[in-house]
């Protein structure tokens, strides 16, 4: 773990990345927001998050086996002690109050906050053949009762080549025709808009060698503040409606009783 000092450091030079994101051109307005900013973090942080990541054998990992929906493996984080040291510090600036401030003045949100549950977030793999179909997330937060509203995706994938697959697709509003692949290399991060129409995925299965993994670091935001009535499609709670599911949750309904 790196001191305080190092680790304010490495925060200011990577949101500095974010508020110049728009006079880099590294934010973009369709299909819908999102920013993609490489060599986010300075390569010593993000490399140690790569070491200290832990391994399938573990017993931290939530394996999803659902044909043609999901199949992944992803992290049983209950709270920030279940995050392995070496990488902490890349989530204490992920969720720090530097990185909301900026993120929030990008994307026009105000009063963001991080989940310290992390639901669904946390550590992601895909190995070869795993898939994720377009879909869009769900729109409540069952321990707080805030709306979803911003996701962070930090690839870690050294030495991707395109024959590996496992881009990250950007859909139309009605989730048919992807509009925008996002490679996913190491230290890139990408930020964008969560609501009812932002269909998103990587459905066709990855091609990774068997000796490699896609690894991905993934949280979400939220606010006590609704979306735009132009982002919501579904007023009710709803988990995530996939499009092979007909645009239905796992169960085959469209929303769910909130907790």
């Amino acid at each position: 773990m790196f001191s305080q000092k190092k680790l304010k450091n490495y925060s200011y030079l990577a949101i500095k990345k974010i508020t110049d994101s728009k006079k880099n051109i590294n934010y973009f307005i369709n299909p819908y927001k999102h920013l993609v900013i490489d060599n986010f973090f300075d390569e010593t942080l993000v490399d140690q998050c790569l070491k200290n990541f832990p391994k399938l054998s573990d017993k931290k990992w939530e394996f999803t086996n659902d044909k043609d929906i999901e199949i992944k493996y992803r992290s049983k984080w209950l709270s920030e002690f279940d995050i392995p040291e070496g990488i902490i510090d890349a989530i204490r600036i992920l969720n720090g109050a530097d990185f909301l401030r900026s993120i929030s003045e990008i994307f026009k949100i105000k009063k963001i906050i991080p989940d310290p549950y992390f639901t669904g977030g946390g550590l992601n793999v895909t190995k070869k053949g795993g898939l994720l179909d377009v879909h869009v997330d769900g729109n409540y937060h069952d321990a707080t009762g805030l709306n979803r509203r911003l996701n962070a995706l930090l690839f870690l994938n050294k030495n991707w080549i395109p024959s590996w697959g496992g881009e990250f697709g950007l859909y139309d509003n009605k989730g048919e025709k992807c509009l925008k692949k996002i490679e996913p290399i190491f230290n890139r991060l990408v930020v964008f808009d969560t609501h009812d129409s932002s269909w998103h995925g990587l459905p066709n299965p990855i091609n990774f060698p068997h000796n490699k993994q896609r690894k991905s670091i993934i949280l979400y935001y939220y606010t006590k503040q609704d979306r735009d009535r132009s982002q919501i499609k579904i007023k009710q709670p709803h988990s995530a409606l996939w499009k092979k599911k007909g645009k239905k949750d796992k169960r085959g309904k469209i929303t769910r009783s909130f907790i």
